[in-house]
């Protein structure tokens, strides 16, 4: 079983420091690699299923929170708010209410809807010292957010397109979910005060379950203060399970900043607001990537895909060129020359390594190179930009696979 904590600082991914504070890790340069692929795989797909990129602010005012109903619902979570010009701002618990004012800053019509705003935002929670662990529990939050602004008719098919992007991000990383969930209400004032809101959500969501094939679970007590939500859960190698995707209705949010749009008959109608968020927090998906490859991630994740071996100083000049040219064609290569030790033990030390471009006195004769993949197999010497095409084009593709074969010609 692997322990991302310990994993994480052996491989040099991220760290921890009493002078930042606790619950606040900082990432070293391997693992700002791995986080900025993963969030560009998250954008890339976004972009795809029709979402609008925003940048919003970190801060906000108290009186944005108290509309939103987080002041009421959630203030035992959020820092304290800090005097500023006569005004009290807040660090931002969620990044919801900035969506809304977005949406809210012009007008809209039902033709331009579903409108599906996306953000990879930060946000901060006060969790107590005793929960915080790893990348899994913190107080700076980088968070894949998403809303989708539709109306009542759209909520479902909406609902399940973002289900399915789920599914189909988890293929991608490997991720398999421990199960899914209906959260649901449960006893106590932690909820909003609106039963017929919260009927229609929870069964709008109990819809797109039904329909998605998907075995899940009911969980009364674990839904957002304003609405039910889709949960898929994950679970460490140690069997813990915590919440990684969400997709939440939510008609209070829209009630309370008066958002609408103009409908068909000309009247103004009330959207409904969909929340989704496909990796959730940044920091939890990659301390969950960290112990499901142990650190051999996916070959488009690794922080260096493809590390070069001169046998012995005299290949160094074609070891460099084979780096340099990996590098212009978007791979993440190094050299490692014989100053750091005979060819076996750098071998060993890059096991981790999806590719290991090996070049001899033989290989650099002819620009050739004798690829070991991190699975332990030989592929028969290639031309060097042949090597560089293939691993590239499996690369790019984000394939589980490390090689696959010629077609035969």
């Amino acid at each position: 079983m692997h322990d991302h904590r310990r994993l994480g600082r052996e491989l040099r991914l991220f760290d921890t420091d009493p002078l930042i504070g606790a619950g606040l890790p900082y990432w070293l340069p391997d693992g700002a690699v791995v986080r900025q692929a993963l969030e560009e795989y998250v954008r890339d797909a976004e972009r795809r299923a029709g979402y609008q990129h925003v940048y919003s602010p970190v801060l906000g005012k108290r009186e944005l929170y108290e509309i939103s109903g987080h002041w009421s619902h959630y203030r035992e979570d959020m820092f304290p708010p800090m005097d500023l010009g006569g005004e009290q701002v807040v660090l931002r618990p969620s990044l919801c209410p900035h969506h809304a004012v977005i949406y809210r800053s012009r007008a809209h019509s039902h033709r331009e809807l579903p409108l599906r705003i996306a953000e990879l935002g930060g946000m901060y929670r006060a969790e107590l010292s005793g929960v915080l662990g790893g990348l899994t529990r913190v107080r700076a939050i980088q968070l894949n957010d998403a809303h989708v602004f539709c109306t009542p008719d759209q909520v479902a098919e909406e609902a399940r397109a973002a289900l399915a992007m789920i599914v189909r991000a988890y293929e991608v990383l490997g991720i398999r979910p421990a199960r899914y969930r209906l959260s649901l209400p449960g006893p106590g004032g932690k909820y909003v005060a609106a039963p017929e809101m919260w009927r229609r959500a929870a069964a709008m969501l109990t819809e797109v379950l039904d329909r998605s094939g998907l075995d899940y679970e009911r969980a009364e007590g674990e839904a957002a203060f304003y609405g039910p939500k889709i949960d898929v859960q994950i679970a460490d190698g140690a069997g813990r399970e915590a919440t990684l995707s969400t997709v939440q209705v939510d008609f209070h949010q829209p009630a309370q900043f008066d958002l609408h749009y103009t409908g068909p008959d000309g009247a103004r109608h009330r959207p409904v607001m969909i929340h989704r968020s496909v990796i959730g927090s940044v920091e939890r998906a990659v301390a969950h990537l960290i112990e499901l490859h142990g650190g051999a991630f996916p070959s488009w994740l690794a922080p260096i895909q493809v590390v070069v071996l001169p046998i012995s100083d005299s290949e160094l000049p074609q070891a460099d060129d084979l780096a340099r040219r990996c590098t212009e064609d978007g791979l993440r290569a190094r050299v490692a020359g014989p100053e750091q030790g005979s060819l076996g033990a750098r071998i060993r030390a890059a096991r981790l390594v999806p590719y290991q471009a090996v070049i001899g006195a033989r290989e650099a004769e002819v620009e050739n190179v004798a690829l070991r993949l991190r699975d332990g197999r030989r592929l028969d010497a290639l031309p060097v930009v042949e090597a560089v095409r293939r691993i590239n084009a499996l690369v790019t593709s984000r394939r589980a696979e490390l090689w696959e074969q010629a077609a035969p010609g």
